[in-house]
């Protein structure tokens, strides 16, 4: 399996892509580089589909995950039930300017509101 490393030990990267998605969990939508967003979309979909199933075992598994006990009450009362019939692909990346300090592309990421 191929994946970024961005530049980070295993742990850094860990706790990186952790604080990502509670916080586009939380707020809904976040700027950050193209290749972090792009590796965290996959993460944010599992978190939803786990959320979608509604046990006491997947919300254990996102606890497990996702950083703040308020936002995956938030994600299982919510976000979970709006995106019930939607099959998969609950995020969407739009790209942005580049950063002005190095010219990093730069991406919003944010939740399907559907």
């Amino acid at each position: 399996m191929s994946y970024r490393k961005l530049g980070r030990v295993q742990a850094h990267r860990k706790a990186l892509f952790r604080h990502l998605v509670t916080s586009l969990l939380d707020k809904g939508k976040i700027s950050t580089t193209e290749a972090k967003a792009k590796e965290i979309r996959g993460m944010v979909d599992k978190m939803i589909t786990l959320a979608k199933r509604g046990d006491l075992h997947a919300r254990r598994q996102v606890l497990s995950f996702v950083m703040d006990e308020d936002v995956v009450t938030k994600l299982f009362d919510t976000v979970a039930p709006r995106l019930g019939q939607r099959p998969g692909g609950y995020t969407r990346i739009y790209k942005t300017d580049p950063r002005r300090g190095d010219a990093a592309p730069m991406a919003v990421l944010e939740l399907i509101t559907d």
